[in-house]
């Protein structure tokens, strides 16, 4: 009887923890989006053709989801000449409580064709990239939000 007692007890502490699986990913996407809305990921990125290390920077504008998985990255892309802004469609997959940032094949104006996976956390972010041109390589570095 007193074994029963501690496994009804036990079951029923387990099942208050659990949290609805809709509304924790509600609250991580949102979460999510104010990580993102009005960032900058200001870092370096390396190239596997010339084992050189590069800074790049991204200013994020408005993030904003689309349907499922699919998002819209406004990003103010800067790197080696270039900068520009541009709508980034992007699908946003979750690594338990991370989010991973793909795009696979996606055009760029001006720039070419790009597949990238990038995950962030706790301010920082970190990934792989390639592009058409036959390049490709890692990326890393900080994600920082202007004081409000």
């Amino acid at each position: 009887m007193h074994y029963a007692m501690i496994a009804l007890l036990a079951l029923t502490l387990a099942g208050c923890s659990r949290q609805d699986p809709a509304s924790e990913r509600a609250r991580l996407e949102k979460e999510f989006e104010e990580m993102m809305s009005g960032a900058t990921l200001s870092g370096r990125f390396s190239s596997f053709r010339t084992d050189a290390i590069r800074d790049e920077k991204y200013t994020v504008g408005k993030v904003s989801k689309l349907t499922g998985d699919t998002w819209v990255i406004n990003a103010r892309i800067q790197y080696g000449g270039n900068d520009y802004t541009v709508p980034v469609p992007v699908k946003v997959l979750w690594a338990g409580d991370t989010p991973v940032i793909t795009l696979t094949d996606v055009s760029l104006p001006g720039s070419g064709t790009y597949t990238a996976r990038v995950l962030c956390y706790r301010g920082h972010y970190a990934g792989t990239w390639a592009n058409n041109k036959g390049g490709g390589g890692q990326m890393f570095g900080k994600l920082e939000k202007p004081p409000k």
